[in-house]
């Protein structure tokens, strides 16, 4: 049998994989199904609405390779960067698909019955919750062949639930590297917010080499299911190396009452396309989507959105902010859908992008689809250069134009960057977003 080192992503290498799973058959026959729906499935062609303007050139899974396990001073080196933040209710580390490191939930947390697990063991220990919700989600964004590979070589990820009535303020953090040239990650994130519960999330997508020159692909998906009066905040960092290519995959239902709220900070990747689709399928519910996105370079973010409103009186609001510099581009295509039931909707929908370059290329395709008859919708996108008549007022005041031109920029980020609740994430994120800048 050919090595991992060897394989790539066509049927030998899966019957490998799927080999190491054995013990649990529903998983098995989950990943056989994924496989198959990812050989039938053909790969994005220009004539697909949804991955208009995408430069479909950036996107390759040839000479990839399944992910091998870091070496001992790559483990010791990614675990000493694992630190975004420090007050946290439990900690995972990946890299390259493999636990490095895991920091369970205190004896309080676990007696009141929260489930805080790496995926694998928690497929393992509980497997007819994990069942039910994994893979779930629909998908409707044009991501399905990703996905399906994505869970058909799905390994590293981590999973949370939160019982009914339990309150937990510090975040669940995990950590997902890429360390080695021409291998592909498939970083997961399943949370499960039971009814009355709340919980607070942190992911974050980094590369052991800042400056790595070789191409690395990663598919990232994310699923946040709050029940009846739920609440989860989920907070996204993206800050791979610039030769990486990466597609996030991520869902959000909203069951009665509940209240979702998701931020994501883009920095990194060569080609990052992310579809974040959200669905509130119960009354009442609020859900809050914001991205914030600083493209430089060659740079290219391809954002997709869909906000399904499919029960009456709920509420939804996106917000995605780009900056885009040099010869950067951004898509942003986002849709509201009212369903005929959804009555009494209120939903918003809103891109703003800054161009800080005459060479840089921002898209927007926002839009409306509602089939009910008493909303309140409205969309809309803006897209400009730094505001004259402000700078020439900070001047005025003896700010120097240089610096007067960056308080605009960071006055631009810091919309989204304060909607951050932890304060120690809070500086961490300007920092990157800063190292980002200097860097040029």
């Amino acid at each position: 049998m050919p090595t991992l080192e060897t394989l790539t992503f066509d049927k030998a290498s899966f019957d490998a994989h799927v080999a190491d799973f054995v013990a649990t058959p529903w998983l098995q026959e989950f990943k056989r199904n994924a496989w198959a729906q990812y050989e039938a499935l053909p790969m994005p062609n220009r004539s697909d609405e949804k991955w208009r303007f995408s430069d479909l050139k950036k996107i390759t899974l040839d000479g990839f390779k399944p992910a091998t396990e870091p070496h001992t001073e790559e483990r010791e080196a990614l675990l000493e960067r694992s630190h975004l933040v420090d007050g946290y209710s439990g900690r995972m580390v990946f890299g390259d698909n493999h636990l490095l490191e895991f920091n369970p939930v205190s004896e309080e947390l676990a007696d009141k019955g929260v489930i805080w697990l790496p995926l694998q063991q928690a497929i393992s220990e509980h497997p007819e919750l994990v069942k039910k919700y994994l893979g779930s989600e629909d998908h409707k964004l044009g991501g399905d062949k990703f996905r399906a590979l994505h869970y058909a070589f799905l390994q590293g990820g981590s999973f949370l639930y939160v019982p009914k009535g339990v309150e937990i303020e510090a975040p669940f953090v995990a950590y997902y590297w890429n360390c080695h040239c021409e291998e592909a990650i498939f970083p997961h994130t399943l949370i499960v917010a039971d009814s009355n519960a709340k919980v607070n999330f942190v992911d974050y997508y980094g590369s052991k080499d800042s400056e790595c020159n070789c191409p690395t692909l990663s598919i990232a998906a994310g699923a946040s299911f709050a029940e009846p009066g739920g609440q989860i905040f989920r907070k996204v960092v993206q800050d791979y190396h610039l030769q990486t290519v990466s597609l996030q995959l991520e869902a959000n239902i909203a069951k009665r009452d509940a209240n979702v709220k998701t931020i994501a900070l883009n920095l990194g990747a060569k080609y990052a396309r992310i579809e974040n689709q959200t669905r509130i399928a119960e009354p009442g519910s609020n859900v809050h989507v914001y991205s914030l996105t600083v493209a430089t370079g060659e740079q290219e973010f391809d954002q997709r959105t869909l906000q399904t409103h499919a029960a009456p009186n709920a509420y939804s609001d996106l917000l995605y902010k780009n900056a885009l510099l040099d010869k950067a581009r951004t898509i942003f295509s986002g849709m509201i859908l009212v369903e005929p039931d959804a009555q009494k909707t209120d939903a918003y929908q809103t891109n703003r992008n800054l161009l800080l370059s005459a060479e840089a290329e921002a898209n927007s395709l926002p839009g409306l689809e509602i089939e009910a008859n008493d909303v309140k919708c409205s969309h809309g996108a803006t897209t400009g250069q730094i505001d004259q008549e402000q700078l020439f007022y900070l001047m005025a005041r003896g700010i120097p134009r240089e610096t007067a031109y960056e308080l605009l920029i960071f006055g631009f980020f810091e919309e989204i960057i304060e909607k951050f609740d932890n304060e120690e994430l809070k500086e961490n994120v300007r920092s990157l977003v800063r190292s980002k800048f200097d860097s040029r």
